[in-house]
């Protein structure tokens, strides 16, 4: 099964869902290779970061899974075709 490295930029501005995403997070743990979170409490958000190693149709899955998240927007950048 060939995989794509890609990075889902997550922005959560409702801290209720945190315990949602957190669990979705957890449901893709195979996939994903590290994760970093950052709260701007300046601004009242939490960025977060997910790096993944995974099928195309995984990594499109978990970040629609996101972004139907109320208060959550999710964005998905692939790394190039080709040799990583």
């Amino acid at each position: 099964m060939e995989t794509r490295v890609a990075v889902i930029a997550i922005i959560v501005r409702d801290g209720t869902q945190v315990a949602a995403l957190n669990d979705l997070l957890h449901q893709y743990g195979p996939y994903i290779v590290g994760r970093m979170g950052v709260p701007y409490r300046e601004k009242g958000v939490n960025i977060i970061s997910v790096a993944m190693d995974a099928p195309g149709d995984v990594i499109s899955a978990l970040s629609g899974k996101l972004g139907r998240l109320e208060g959550v927007t999710a964005k998905t950048v692939y790394a190039p075709a080709g040799r990583v």
